[in-house]
């Protein structure tokens, strides 16, 4: 009966291809280039008068838009032939959720990259502490490489592969429920994860829409439903493998994207070393340290005007994903502990080359200081300065950028809407609703939640606020200041008492939530760090003033990580 939806998958491109053609014959020019001739005569010589001039000029850009949308509906046509191939791979909860815990490092290692990496870092994250950190904001993206995928892989790589394996856990709120052995715990982690889940979502609809509007003229709106639609094909259809195999295909497009981009961008400006002695004469006159105010030279320098508040945002976007569900579901699916030494060498420089590409090139933000960037009340309008960094590019970069950014954000849409229909579905009405659910009836709701998911994170979208990375701040604080703590403790600590879980849960939402109405932490990045270390104390402090748990049950637990090595004796050993 679903899948009745989307049988007529080829006419969903048909009526996509229509859309993004009717927008050839509406195109804002974002970029003039004189038009000379090569002498007086050439007018005469041709029969050229300025109304032929304009129409070739028209019939160049429409064909410099149609590359452009050729390079669209290619994509778009993988990315659901991907999840119609995965189709096979979706029968049961654990292949939908899991991929049948068997996807190989390299996949795995890209479908944690790009569920990292979307429209939120490269066009809101990149631009707002470019502009802020100038190339200092590099920092962020080696942090996100070092502490959020190699660390992140070190420390909860292997062991989250194991337990969850040893706990039947599919999802983090699962993992707590039985970790703990508490269904209370696991209810509230699923509703915590639902709720903050959306605006995390909504963001990435925003960020793509600044590029897309560049590039086609295409209305915010359109953006959004076409994104949407896509991404709930190959998901609804294919689920995690689909994502995978999708991930991996968007992986490879960023990686050569972001190269080609940051070459253009500063091959426009002279190159590296000229784009450097720029910045470098640039006055900090609005940075947040007085004492700085008006120098120059901070832009281009090591730590940036601002390094105390850089260090929040490492601290937020790097180690704030070991509590993403989302991300930390990756390890869950891979095929076995061999295969997470491959995915974390893999996983560690795709985040150096995508996260510190992205970071890097927003360092010269201030380069495209012009009055496109400005809103009406003088302020700086963040989400706006990498499409303006991006805008005097050749169309046929700007087509890659698009299919880049495209990649970023369907990857993690993805992603987002998988954890959240599982976590709804498994987590809570499961449990608590229709207990007796069979695993065909547990696929339906969860491929239906998929679509009401996606449905309610595009009406958050449509009506976003000021900027992007607010969305982002907000939901990275929540989940990873009430999840980290109980969940890499977890790994690691017999002690840690249910109390405790309880502790963590309500200091990651309280702070988040309190703080998004008194205002008493000015910065919701800086929030969102100040929450996970809080909840990092917190619950060491809570367990060991709380009761314990039964230790035969926890003993249980941990003898998955014991290794028993059988030996068979072939011959004598004398």
């Amino acid at each position: 009966m679903f899948y009745a939806l989307f049988q007529e998958k080829f006419q969903l491109l048909d009526i996509l291809s229509v859309i993004l053609y009717n927008s050839l014959y509406d195109v804002k020019v974002l970029k003039h280039k004189s038009f000379k001739a090569e002498n007086s005569n050439d007018d005469q010589r041709y029969g050229r008068d300025s109304v032929a001039d304009g129409q070739i000029q028209k019939e160049k850009g429409r064909g410099k838009m149609a590359v452009k949308i050729l390079l669209l509906i290619v994509f778009f046509a993988i990315m659901i032939g991907v999840g119609f191939y995965s189709r096979k791979n979706a029968t049961n909860v654990n292949d939908f959720v899991l991929g049948g815990r068997g996807v190989g490092p390299w996949l795995t290692a890209f479908a944690f990259g790009t569920s990292y990496f979307s429209s939120v870092v490269f066009v809101g994250y990149a631009g707002q502490f470019g502009w802020k950190y100038g190339l200092a904001s590099t920092w962020i993206g080696l942090g996100n490489a070092f502490i959020g995928s190699l660390l992140a892989w070190l420390v909860l790589g292997r062991r989250t592969r194991v337990m969850t394996q040893k706990l039947d856990a599919k999802t983090m709120p699962e993992f707590f429920g039985k970790r703990y052995d508490s269904k209370a715990l696991r209810l509230a982690g699923s509703v915590i994860a639902f709720v903050f889940l959306v605006p995390y979502t909504a963001s990435i609809y925003n960020g793509l829409s600044r590029l897309f509007g560049m590039a086609f003229d295409i209305d915010y709106k359109v953006c959004i439903i076409v994104m949407a639609l896509l991404t709930a094909v190959y998901v609804i259809v294919g689920g995690y493998m689909a994502t995978a195999l999708n991930d991996f295909i968007q992986g490879i497009i960023m990686l050569i994207g972001i190269c080609a981009v940051i070459g253009a961008v500063l091959n426009g400006k002279g190159g590296f070393l000229n784009a450097i002695k720029e910045l470098s004469v640039i006055p900090a006159d609005d940075v947040a340290v007085p004492a700085l105010q008006g120098g120059q030279g901070l832009f281009a320098s090591f730590f940036g005007p601002d390094p105390l508040n850089l260090l929040g945002v490492v601290i937020l976007t790097s180690l704030g994903t070991w509590g993403l569900p989302q991300m930390v579901h990756k390890f869950y699916a891979i095929k076995d502990e061999k295969a997470v030494k491959t995915g974390t060498v893999v996983s560690t420089f795709f985040a150096i080359i995508i996260s510190g590409g992205c970071y890097f090139l927003g360092g010269f933000g201030r380069l495209f200081d012009c009055a496109a960037i400005y809103k009406e009340d003088g302020s700086v309008a963040y989400d706006t300065i990498v499409p303006q960094m991006l805008s005097t590019l050749p169309d046929i970069l700007i087509g890659i950028v698009i299919v880049l950014v495209l990649s970023a954000s369907m990857s993690t849409l993805s992603s987002l809407v998988l954890t959240s229909s599982s976590t709804l579905t498994l987590d809570f009405i499961k449990e608590s609703v229709v207990k007796n659910m069979s695993d065909k009836t547990q696929l339906v709701v969860m491929r239906v939640l998929v679509a009401g998911f996606i449905i309610l994170s595009v009406v958050l979208a449509l009506n976003p606020p000021t900027f992007i990375a607010q969305l982002m701040g907000i939901s990275w604080g929540a989940l990873a200041g009430a999840f980290l703590a109980p969940f890499m403790y977890g790994l690691y600590s017999k002690n840690i008492t249910k109390a405790a879980v309880w502790a963590s849960y309500i200091v990651g939402v309280g702070i988040t939530v309190s703080n998004m109405f008194l205002k008493f932490i000015a910065s919701p990045i800086n929030a969102g760090a100040i929450t996970m270390i809080v909840g990092l104390i917190v619950v060491p402090v809570v367990s060991l003033i709380t009761p314990k748990m039964n230790k035969e049950y926890v003993e249980e637990i941990f003898t998955c990580y014991d290794e028993t090595v059988v030996v068979h004796k072939t011959k004598s050993l004398e």
